[in-house]
């Protein structure tokens, strides 16, 4: 399979899924390492592997309702293999593996059936010293963006999943592409004031429109940036309770179509507003773990 992804609103036709049937027992505190799944565990919210296995399976028929092939990851037995779009991504024909931090090394494990599908000509992968998760990372046509974390307290942040070096690799690697990166905010105890991942700020959806959340943002003027870029009316804005609700966090089947959860009653009725088909499917208990639809889902082919 040669992988293809232009852009992230392009007619999805492949995807890889993230499986919950691994989970295994319930974690202990010490395993985890965002502030959603700490804060639920301790509140014995935690969602149990049933529930995520139905949601996974509700997204799951949507794909295979226009279409497209769904693929999942080997099975690592008592692994938290939900999360599948930090594990890599695709740019144009590349499909790229991230350096994941080391609390989540065995879900590559996952990836060795995938990456016999790939020809090997069009996998990358990156030095130790280039921090990198898939979600960090968000591209449409000529333009990639980047969230880091360039903190001193780097080293002790669960939450900072990609450091400054990987700009400059992506930059080496796509060199006829323009890469920005962006700062986020991050804590390891307090989910509203922690962005994971880019996409749990920034979401680009349709013709030219976006989701984002301000409060994500460590610095004024690259959040201005992005506006600027973007263009203010075409950005529908959540505020930091919402973030950590991952209302940024959907997927595109097409421009024109999105899956999102319906307790974003909000963004779903401003995106009818705007043409697009909203696909509503119940994610609540995978949000407790910090990620939704975009975390659960690896892109490999879409349509140009």
């Amino acid at each position: 399979m040669n992988p293809c992804v232009h852009s992230a609103t392009q007619l999805l036709t492949h995807v890889l899924l993230g499986r919950a049937d691994t989970m295994g027992l319930l974690p202990d505190l010490d395993d985890l390492y965002d502030p959603s799944s700490r804060k639920h565990l301790q509140a014995n919210t935690f969602p149990t592997q049933e529930a995520i296995v139905d949601a996974l399976q509700a997204l799951a028929l949507v794909f295979q309702r226009y279409g497209v092939n769904v693929l999942y990851p080997d099975s690592v037995p008592n692994c938290n293999q939900v999360f599948v779009r930090d594990l890599g991504f695709v740019i144009d024909d590349i499909w790229i593996q991230s350096n994941i931090i080391p609390h989540r090394a065995r879900e590559l494990e996952g990836l060795t059936s995938l990456k016999k599908l790939i020809p090997e000509e069009k996998q990358l992968t990156f030095p130790d010293r280039v921090h990198l998760e898939g979600g960090d990372v968000l591209y449409h046509n000529d333009c990639i963006l980047v969230g880091i974390c360039t903190r001193s307290d780097y080293a002790s942040l669960l939450t900072a999943r990609t450091n400054k070096a990987a700009v400059a690799v992506l930059s080496s690697a796509f060199p006829n592409k323009s890469v920005r990166s962006f700062e986020l905010i991050k804590s390891n105890t307090i989910p509203e004031k922690n962005a994971l991942h880019l996409d749990c700020c920034l979401q680009l959806l349709g013709d030219g429109l976006a989701i984002t959340c301000p409060e994500g943002f460590a610095i004024a003027k690259e959040y201005a940036w992005l506006v600027h870029h973007i263009g203010a009316s075409n950005i529908f804005e959540v505020t930091a309770l919402e973030m950590s609700q991952m209302m940024c966090n959907l997927i595109s089947i097409s421009a024109g179509v999105v899956v999102s959860d319906p307790r974003f009653d909000r963004l779903n009725d401003w995106l009818r507003k705007r043409g697009i088909t909203v696909e509503e499917v119940d994610f609540s208990e995978v949000a407790k773990q910090g990620g939704s639809f975009r975390c659960v889902t690896m892109p490999l082919k879409r349509l140009p």
